[in-house]
């Protein structure tokens, strides 16, 4: 996720309505539960985004899926009311966008199983990318989530201590994600992409 502004930029809570209104045209913002954080990613977050978006996306036309990685999309829950999240990366299933209704004049999805990956690449408000973000994700659908935390900014109680650079897996089982975290030269193993051959370093690093 990009560095959000702690505070709301706006003085009352918006609808997702009057989100759109505002903030459409611009990827920069998303809403959650009525606030607009303003998104302003640094350059080593754009770097590991752009990494694992270009490694997923070998993977997709290798096995041929019909699969595509977002680029500017909203992910707009029906069930969450004022929120609509900006994932950094989003794997669409293209199947499934014929359920989609808002899809044919809007990038905007608003159901989970549209979705069968999302990565989020941590940067000053970690709390929600591990702890919203995991809930909201899990109840979607979503089979897998990758917290990818390059400069450690995650609480302790998420990453550890010492704080150090970590790649959260989050696999959804049961409705819950069992979360395994890689570091260093661990080699992720990705449910979605079996044939995915990184190291948790070479993520968070953006292939430096």
């Amino acid at each position: 996720m990009s560095i959000a502004i702690n505070q709301p930029i706006q003085q009352k809570p918006l609808s997702f309505d009057e989100f759109l209104a505002f903030y459409n045209g611009d990827n920069h913002y998303e809403l959650i539960d009525g606030e607009v954080f303003d998104l302003e990613p640094t350059g080593p977050h754009e770097e590991v985004a752009a990494f694992i978006t270009a490694k997923i996306c070998v993977q997709i036309d290798r096995i041929g899926l019909p699969w595509f990685v977002l680029q500017r999309g909203l992910l707009r829950p029906s069930n969450m009311g004022m929120t609509a999240f900006r994932p950094d990366v989003a794997v669409v299933d293209r199947d499934e966008l014929t359920k989609e209704l808002l899809w044919p004049d809007q990038s905007i999805l608003t159901l989970g199983s549209s979705i069968k990956f999302v990565a989020e690449v941590v940067s000053s408000n970690w709390q929600n990318d591990y702890a919203r973000k995991v809930e909201d994700y899990a109840v979607l659908g979503i089979p897998e989530y990758w917290i990818a935390d390059y400069a450690g900014n995650g609480g302790t109680r998420h990453i550890g201590k010492p704080k150090q650079p970590t790649l959260s897996l989050c696999t959804l089982v049961n409705g819950e994600y069992e979360i395994e975290q890689f570091r260093g030269n661990q080699i992720i193993v990705s449910p979605t992409f079996p044939d995915l051959k990184l190291t948790a370093e070479q993520i968070l690093r953006g292939g430096r």
